[in-house]
């Protein structure tokens, strides 16, 4: 039985490229493939070729945008030093944010497809993540025996969670109106960073005092 040929790649991009202008302007809860359709100027039935559900659509806009937020990550400069590290891996997460504020809304600030019926989608948000775990497994290693806590994922989240909130906070308007001053805002980023780092720290064993030469 002869296979059937591959459908034109030009409307499935169409589509990726429409529904992102979707979720930028009304919000993902708008983004139906017969809106899809609708702006196209294709018949309502037309992006079903390539998306069997609006859910298909949405999965494959939330892969790729995972996809550059891991693929950024990844090109960060590589440090020897484990905290050093850690820190650049977090600028390079918050540069992701402002460069690209439409696709980490959607992959971390929106309802999301179900993960088990698209299990692509989240690959490499799960390589992002496992960036992330490395990392914070790299700075437990230094720790005493009894100061590990054994799961670098419970500091991974903590991590998460302070880069998650300067993004989210540095993307609203709220943050705009308080009118601070401009080198506290430009501070921010690295002041909260810096006390993030210091939390971490806190648990590495003091360095040794350094042993004085006998005359």
């Amino acid at each position: 039985m002869a296979r059937k040929p591959e459908p034109p790649r030009e409307l499935r991009e169409a589509c990726i490229h429409e529904a992102l202008a979707i979720i930028e302007r009304d919000g993902v809860e708008a983004l139906s493939l017969r809106e899809v359709a609708r702006r196209l100027g294709v018949s309502h039935q037309a992006p079903y070729r390539h998306y069997p559900s609006r859910d298909h659509l949405l999965a494959e806009v939330v892969r790729r945008a995972f996809v550059a937020f891991a693929d950024h990550l990844d090109a960060r400069p590589r440090e020897s030093d484990a905290f050093a590290d850690l820190h650049a891996m977090g600028r390079a997460y918050l540069d992701y944010a402002l460069r690209h504020p439409l696709q980490y809304r959607l992959i971390f600030g929106t309802p999301l497809p179900d993960a088990a019926a698209h299990p692509d989608m989240m690959t490499r948000g799960r390589h992002a993540f496992g960036m992330l775990e490395e990392a914070i497994a790299a700075l437990d290693a230094a720790r005493p025996a009894a100061a590990r806590h054994g799961d670098p994922r419970l500091d991974a989240l903590h991590v998460w969670s302070l880069l998650h909130g300067l993004a989210s906070i540095a993307q609203t308007s709220a943050l705009r109106s308080l009118s601070l001053p401009k080198p506290v805002m430009a501070m921010m980023q690295d002041h909260a960073m810096a006390r993030m780092e210091e939390g971490l720290r806190a648990a590495l064993p003091a360095p040794a005092p350094a042993r004085r030469r006998r005359r």
